[in-house]
């Protein structure tokens, strides 16, 4: 029997299995790029279930001429909106929506930078104020438009009420062509002033006390003039944001419309998202209803990007 050298005996060993860490260790390149990929998956999927293919069907159905109950659905291409172009309804629902987005916007902006003011400039009951300013905008519009209704009822309400207490005459707020809308945007202001101010108050925080004192070595310590030099420019960011929430939100009046008018009087009331309702579930017109939606989608956005534009020019970004 042959005796083996320890250096073949070395040499037939067999060589050691790589460890399990060397095997699974991924490039930290790799590692980074899942962990990423599993965070915003879900928020990609979200997004295109919820937003993106709803919107891909809004459009293709504008194309058709479905309607709601009948099994066939054809391929007209643009006539709907041809016929939108010509049609008097989404006219008068277009100016309807325009001028209330004017008259809530600006008066939203303004009274709540007032009352973010008026309540840090106080030390006292900042809480209860934030709290009770707060309040409309977390109820729910359709139970507070009813509460508005008994409020400007023209016989029972508290607000005919007091106008016959003071020698005025009662109005009818709701019934009448000339003032619904008016009092429609007032409720839209009452409800989104404490929207906006939070907002203003977030803004306000984000301003160094130091500014103002050196505002105030300067010679701006008058309290106009601590917001004219201070404050107003430092709220820049916060001003171009909130004025387009509030042109969004004007936009999107539909709760109350549909609560308190139904459109009327004679569509004096009637806004751009209950034409699309009523053409999409009163006349199951489904398809020009879609139209009505692209070009009202359309428009929003343009009108966020022109906005967005021309009041970035004048902001003042630390």
């Amino acid at each position: 029997m042959n005796a083996r050298s320890p250096s073949s005996l070395a040499s037939e060993r067999p060589s050691p299995a790589p460890s399990a860490a060397g095997v699974l260790k991924a490039p930290p390149h790799l590692a980074s790029t899942f962990i990423g990929w599993s965070f915003v998956l879900p928020f990609l999927v979200a997004l295109s279930m919820f937003v993106l293919a709803p919107t891909a069907a809004v459009i293709a159905i504008s194309f058709t001429d479905w309607q709601l109950g009948r099994d066939t659905i054809s391929f007209v291409g643009l006539e709907n909106y041809r016929a939108l172009l010509t049609a008097r309804v989404p006219r008068i629902s277009a100016a309807n929506t325009i001028i209330y987005a004017l008259m809530v916007t600006p008066l939203s902006v303004i009274l709540g930078l007032w009352l973010a003011i008026l309540i840090e400039s106080s030390p006292m009951g900042r809480a209860f104020f934030r709290s009770a300013c707060f309040l409309p905008v977390v109820s729910t519009t359709v139970a507070m438009a009813i509460v508005w209704e008994f409020l400007l009822h023209p016989t029972l309400g508290p607000v005919n009420s007091a106008l016959l207490l003071f020698g005025l005459p009662a109005q009818r707020f709701l019934s009448d062509a000339a003032l619904v809308l008016p009092t429609l945007a007032f409720i839209a202001i009452w409800e989104n002033a404490g929207y906006t101010m939070v907002l203003f108050v977030a803004g306000l925080k984000s301003i160094s006390a130091e500014l103002y004192d050196a505002a105030a070595v300067d010679g701006a310590d008058r309290p106009w003039e601590r917001f004219w030099t201070v404050t107003f420019p430092l709220l820049g960011p916060t001003m171009v944001f909130v004025v387009i929430i509030m042109l969004l939100r004007s936009f999107r009046v539909f709760e109350t419309v549909a609560t308190l008018t139904g459109g009327g009087p004679r569509r004096a009331s009637e806004v751009m998202l209950y034409t699309i309702y009523q053409e999409g579930f009163q006349f199951f017109q489904i398809g020009y209803a879609s139209a009505i939606t692209v070009v009202f989608v359309a428009f929003l956005l343009l009108l966020t990007l022109v906005n967005f534009r021309l009041m970035d020019r004048s902001v003042h970004y630390k």
